[in-house]
């Protein structure tokens, strides 16, 4: 079969594109709208009814609401930060609704930013509830993408487009060998002088604790010494949170472009709202504001016009309030033009990256992190601005998100990342990681980077105690549960699994751990994660946990996540429940070997796994992973806990 082209194979990658939409519209339909109220709230996509516990008007002139749901709490759901809802009212008969943008989440509560500056009357009258809306909008931006990179010709979309699929040569140009940063290792090093001589297209591989984004953004900072403005993207927000914190850390000056509702508190300063309200201007903008709202209230005394002149009046204070407000926009207006023509890193995810103020510039280099996670369309919205790309990752850990098995089998979740990987002269790797000691890191060394990943002396060794004698000292700990009859649990609403026994036997160790590790003088205090790939398995380990008797003397925190929630992070002790157990040996999302590549080496000093062998071990990545316990001494029973 012949190769497709660069435009075939895109033109089909906007087919796939089409089907993952469609199927992820089906899966929302099955969840809301073909179903009544009761069970939109049990599938988790509809809180109702609602109180708002308090409004307060925030930055952007945008309304702040604190909303809680008062039946079925504590049941799982759908909502999370960064996702557009829809406030509404059940009292009439008449659609009644408001959007807006989830803050932050917990479990019976959440913020909300509604997209006004006051509340519609009806808010106020009860059977108030919130649902979960489809966001159709990436979609129609990576679809605009494509078809911009579909018609280019003659021009550097072209190029890039060609480059990308393998059909034209990369360049390089010669850098200085003393370009040296003294806080970087060797191979970071390298990384930044490599990402200096790129002209089309370079690769930062980072595996996990090798200092990715801290390299990546002294890559920056040395790029901004020729470049005046530089295009800085990532495919979630928590990611783009990151670069702009590292960036402003080191004195660069960054607007972190996005919804308030999507940027961290700490960020503020950086975001459009905070860079203008830390203008000179900007005393000059609020008195004018203040002028408008004084008119309209001098304005609003003539609700009854007996005269001509009353009504000559009114007018005219309704005319000064809106210049006023106009001259407030004109003046904010410049202000931001002048900052997006004079900061140098503009900070955002793709989809952002299309804002109004973006919308006719140019940047020389695009710098993409956590490439491994965005489909190639979404790497496209930003790419058609840029001349060059530096893409950040590591392509043995998250891929992207691919709903549809058709699109999947098409090949949408192969990144531009995967395809640029395969360009060795455009790859450097980052080869001394930073978090692991070498028994934790020694698996996935193996398994995914050829053995190429050195510990740093630093890690290379630590341990929760240095102490043979005690288990403490072991790095890896593999608890099998074959032959225990802990069988896995479907929840027949959410399809999602649970293995509450393999629970307990998690509880049991880690209140064991505490008990000893609290027995010892002088050590520090233990962060602790919890990993399970299932959603049902992490939310009956978050309702069970608050039954526990810990020891928590020597407990910093406790985090309870799946796989996706925990990647950047890292703790001193790593506990992964497996929860798959059956005769037929399914083992699901367990197949997703990239995703348990990063939940085995979230890890600094112990990685302890809960698993069936006789599940998992027919498949040959839990083989060998299970020989490397057994070869290094860290295999154990469940039965050692007297079930």
């Amino acid at each position: 079969m012949a190769k497709l082209t660069a435009i075939e194979r895109l033109k089909n990658l906007k087919k796939l594109l089409k089907i993952e939409r469609d199927e992820d519209f089906r899966l929302y339909n099955e969840l809301f709208l073909r179903v009544n109220l009761e069970q939109r709230k049990k599938n988790g996509v509809t809180w109702y009814p609602i109180k708002i516990n308090s409004e307060e008007l925030g930055s952007g002139d945008l309304l702040h609401l604190e909303i809680e749901r008062t039946t079925l709490v504590d049941r799982p759901h759908q909502f999370t930060s960064g996702k557009n809802v829809s406030l509404f009212s059940n009292q009439q008969d008449e659609k009644q609704e408001i959007t807006g943008t989830i803050k932050s989440v917990g479990k019976n509560s959440l913020k909300l930013i509604i997209h006004s500056d006051e509340l519609p009357d009806w808010c106020y009258e009860g059977k108030l509830g919130l649902n979960v809306q489809f966001d159709d909008n990436s979609y129609q931006e990576m679809q605009r993408a494509l078809d911009i990179v579909i018609d280019a010709r003659g021009n550097r979309v072209s190029e890039l487009r060609e480059i990308i699929e393998g059909e034209t040569t990369l360049t390089f140009k010669n850098v200085s060998e003393q370009i040296i940063i003294p806080q970087l290792n060797f191979s970071q090093n390298r990384a930044v002088r490599h990402v200096v001589s790129v002209n089309d297209i370079g690769v930062i591989h980072g595996p996990p604790g090798t200092g990715k984004t801290t390299s990546l953004v002294h890559a920056i900072r040395i790029t901004l010494q020729t470049e005046n403005q530089v295009l800085v993207c990532a495919p979630t927000n928590s990611a783009v949170d990151l670069l702009t914190e590292k960036l402003v850390g080191l004195g660069i000056d960054v607007i972190r472009l996005g919804h308030p509702a999507r940027i961290s508190e700490e960020l503020m300063n950086s975001s459009i709202d905070g860079r203008v309200a830390a203008s000179p201007y900007f005393k000059d903008i609020k008195n004018l504001r203040r002028n408008a709202e004084e008119y309209f209230r001098m304005a609003g005394k003539y609700k009854r016009v007996f005269g001509k002149e009353d009504a000559k009046q009114r007018a005219s204070f309704y005319t000064e309030a809106k210049n006023c407000i106009k001259e407030a926009k004109l003046l904010e207006d410049y202000i931001i033009d002048e900052l997006f023509n004079t900061t140098q890193v503009i900070c955002c995810t793709p989809v952002t990256s299309t804002h109004r103020a973006l919308y006719k510039k140019k940047f020389n280099t695009l710098f993409f992190d956590e490439a491994s996670q965005a489909l190639e369309p979404m790497v496209w919205i930003p790419l058609i601005k840029c001349n060059r790309l530096i893409l950040s990752g590591d392509h043995f850990q998250l891929p992207p998100v691919v709903k549809s098995q058709e699109a999947k089998k098409g090949g949408l979740d192969l990144t531009i990342l995967d395809k640029c990987i395969e360009f060795k002269e455009a790859v450097v790797l980052l080869n001394r990681q930073y978090r692991m000691n070498n028994a934790i890191m020694g698996f996935s060394n193996l398994y995914f980077y050829k053995s190429e990943l050195v510990a740093d002396d630093s890690v290379s060794e630590q341990l929760l105690h240095n102490d043979s004698t005690s288990y403490l000292s072991a790095s890896i700990e593999f608890i099998d549960t074959a032959g225990c009859a802990f069988d896995e649990i479907q929840n027949p609403e959410t399809l999602s699994h649970s293995n509450p026994k393999e629970g307990e036997i998690l509880f049991k160790h880690l209140e064991q751990l505490l008990f000893d590790y609290s027995s010892i003088a002088n050590l520090p205090l233990l962060d602790v994660g919890i990993i399970s790939p299932y959603k049902e398995q992490r939310e009956w380990l978050k309702e069970k946990v608050l039954e526990q008797n810990f020891d928590k003397s020597k407990l910093h925190s406790l985090s309870i996540k799946t796989i996706d929630g925990f990647q950047g992070e890292e703790k001193d002790v790593i506990y992964i429940t497996l929860v798959r157990s059956n005769e037929r040996q399914e083992i699901g999302f367990l197949n997703d070997l990239r995703r348990m590549n990063v939940a085995i080496t979230r890890a600094k000093k112990k990685l302890v796994v809960i698993g069936d062998s006789a599940t998992i071990g027919s498949n040959p990545f839990y083989k060998s992973f299970l020989e490397y316990c057994e070869e290094h001494g860290m295999y154990r029973t469940a039965w050692e806990w007297n079930l």
